[in-house]
């Protein structure tokens, strides 16, 4: 796992088994920072209060979080990674 910032956004980019994924570095439950927390295969534990969500798609799968972290897709280009973060109006 590593914290990185792509136009503007702090992330955590997680690897698992060599797939790549990528998700808002911030835990929907209270804010703490995921890129601070445990991977263990496809689950990010949070370090505040222990929630977990899936890195693959940003979905809780235990409390303290409820809601779902953004997620998104990332793949390998001639220049390293390219990250697929939405567009912002007026940005």
């Amino acid at each position: 796992m590593i914290a990185f910032e792509a136009s503007g956004r702090r992330l955590v980019l997680c690897n698992v088994e060599g797939a790549l994924y990528a998700l808002d570095d911030r835990c929907p439950h209270a804010g703490a920072t995921l890129s601070t927390g445990r991977l263990r295969g496809c689950v990010l534990e949070c370090p505040f209060h222990g929630g977990k969500l899936d890195v693959r798609d940003g979905t809780p799968v235990a409390p303290p979080i409820r809601r779902p972290a953004a997620a998104y897709a990332v793949r390998t280009d001639p220049g390293g990674l390219a990250v697929a973060l939405p567009v912002i109006a007026g940005a």
